[in-house]
């Protein structure tokens, strides 16, 4: 988690990020939904 925390803080794209974060969250929770 802390480096989570650091590429949080220290990337620019960190919006990308988020976004890949989501989609992967979500793409796990509809398989595990299944």
């Amino acid at each position: 988690m802390r480096l989570l925390g650091r590429l949080w803080h220290n990337t620019k794209g960190a919006t990308a990020i988020e976004y890949g974060l989501i989609a992967a969250l979500i793409a796990v929770a509809a398989v595990a939904a299944m």
